[in-house]
């Protein structure tokens, strides 16, 4: 463990003090209008988007409700249950699709890490779904038709619409196989990637069978709302997805310009642009990034920027875990550079106290580095905890001891294995660093075992859970 002691300020610099007021003016200056500071982003609350999806649904159960027919015959009760089952899926469907199409009020607010955990989980429910929709259809056509089941499957097939809402349900499921985590710890990124995009054309399929559906086809009102909702959803995943990443390339140019080595597995991307400042890239933020090098130009991932955004220049840092990012090391300068983005809700915005705690582990220092040297802090009111196994794995250092240096606030390196006698992440070795750790925002990146271990020992510390800020995305 290590602590950057505090020194003095450094002297400013007499090179850059402002021009006196009786400087001579050489020609009448020209009055002009005063530059207004860009409109901050707009940002959806989590707590805000969880009421949306939840009065969609219950929207959805009242449009059933009004097209039920009470019945007690055993046929109708299956065929009412599968018409709600079938609606609350597809509005399912349209759901998971929103949440993944990179909205920026969307995921400036609720943050990538729990869209896409709110995404998995509700994939569960739609698949869910989806089979006691195909079950009760069955049994409710059997129970009206006298059929037996097997009869019942081979009479439902012959239906254009049945049919397609097999094919819809089957790659659905195909997905919803592969996202599960024992199934995509085996898979490379690229063929998860290449099958989560059937996600389209099951969704696809899927509507097509909704429109000849008696709960919407009987009604011309409701075949308009849920086309529009269905139209809107469609559009935003093209704009989010595909336009605007291509327009910002188009726009901004962006091609590596170095390739440094941090330490035998991690290197810094050094890019470079036009009118970078125009993507409003905050501190702690990430990117989307697509290399267009032989290899590796299929693939997007997402980093971290490592470095405020200055001169028109992006940076991130980057450790060899896979084929990929063992390719990024050999870079070329002169690459061309698509980045969609920027994501991420783990910004300044959060903050709620005067006094930061920063705690980052292995290369999560990465968006820690850039909140260490941005965020508005006296001295005394920022600290950085850095975990790593040895010296020899921490990244930047050079740098975050000049930060500390120059910001007279507290650096420490928690240096040990994980499996070590003494923990440095345990509530009280944690408190004895930071005496008044409870009266802190904390802000937290490292790998998902480090992060659980020490988002439990803050809570044990005495920081509450809304104080705790963190967004963890793995590929």
């Amino acid at each position: 463990m290590r602590e950057t002691p505090d020194r003095a300020a450094p002297r400013p610099d007499r090179g850059n003090r402002r021009p006196s007021r009786r400087s001579p003016r050489r020609r009448k200056a020209v009055p002009s209008q005063p530059l207004q500071p860009p409109a901050p982003p707009m940002r959806l609350a989590p707590r805000t988007l969880r009421a949306g999806i939840a009065a969609g649904a219950l929207a959805v159960t009242v449009l059933w409700a009004l097209r039920a027919e009470p019945s007690a015959r055993l046929d109708a009760l299956f065929a009412s249950g599968a018409h709600l089952s079938g609606l609350l899926a597809g509005y399912g469907i349209l759901t998971m699709l929103f949440l993944m199409a990179r909205v920026p009020a969307v995921e400036h607010g609720v943050g990538a890490d729990r869209l896409a955990r709110w995404h998995a989980f509700g994939g569960r429910y739609v698949l869910s779904l989806c089979a006691g929709h195909a079950v009760l259809a069955l049994c409710g056509y059997a129970a009206h038709t006298g059929a037996d089941l097997l009869t019942a499957v081979s009479d439902l097939l012959g239906y254009a619409g049945i049919a397609a809402a097999l094919a819809g349900t089957v790659l659905l499921a195909a997905v919803g196989v592969t996202s599960a985590r024992a199934v995509r710890a085996r898979l490379p990124h690229e063929t998860w990637r290449a099958v989560h995009f059937l996600t389209y054309l099951g969704a696809a399929l899927a509507f097509a069978h909704q429109l000849v559906g008696p709960s919407i086809a009987s009604s011309a009102v409701s075949v308009w709302l849920w086309s529009m909702a269905h139209a809107t959803v469609a559009v935003l995943v093209i704009w989010y997805r595909v336009v605007v990443p291509v327009r910002q390339a188009l726009r901004h140019s962006l091609r590596v310009v170095s390739v440094r080595h941090e330490s035998p597995d991690v290197v810094s991307v050094v890019m470079q642009g036009i009118g970078l400042s125009q993507l409003q890239a905050e501190p702690g933020q990430f990117f989307r990034w697509r290399f267009l090098q032989r290899r590796i130009w299929h693939t997007a991932l997402p980093f971290s920027l490592s470095a405020p955004v200055r001169d028109d220049t992006l940076r991130i840092t980057v450790k060899a875990v896979g084929n990929h990012t063992r390719r990024i090391r050999r870079l070329r300068t002169g690459t061309r550079v698509l980045a969609a983005g920027p994501f991420g809700a783990m910004t300044a915005h959060r903050r709620t106290r005067r006094k930061v705690l920063l705690l980052a582990g292995g290369v999560g220092i990465t968006p820690m580095r850039v909140l260490y040297e941005t965020l508005p802090a006296g001295p005394g009111e920022l600290t950085l905890l850095y975990r790593a196994h040895n010296a020899a794995q921490l990244v930047l250092r050079d740098e975050l001891e000049e930060i500390a240096h120059r910001r007279q606030a507290a650096l420490h390196y928690l240096l040990g294995p994980s499996d070590s006698s003494f923990d440095p992440l345990a509530p009280q070795a944690l408190r004895n660093l930071i005496p008044d750790l409870a009266d802190h925002d904390v802000f937290l990146c490292g790998p998902p075992g480090m992060a659980a271990a020490a988002t439990a020992s803050l809570a044990k510390a005495g920081v509450p859970a809304d104080r705790i800020h963190s967004e963890q995305f793995t590929y």
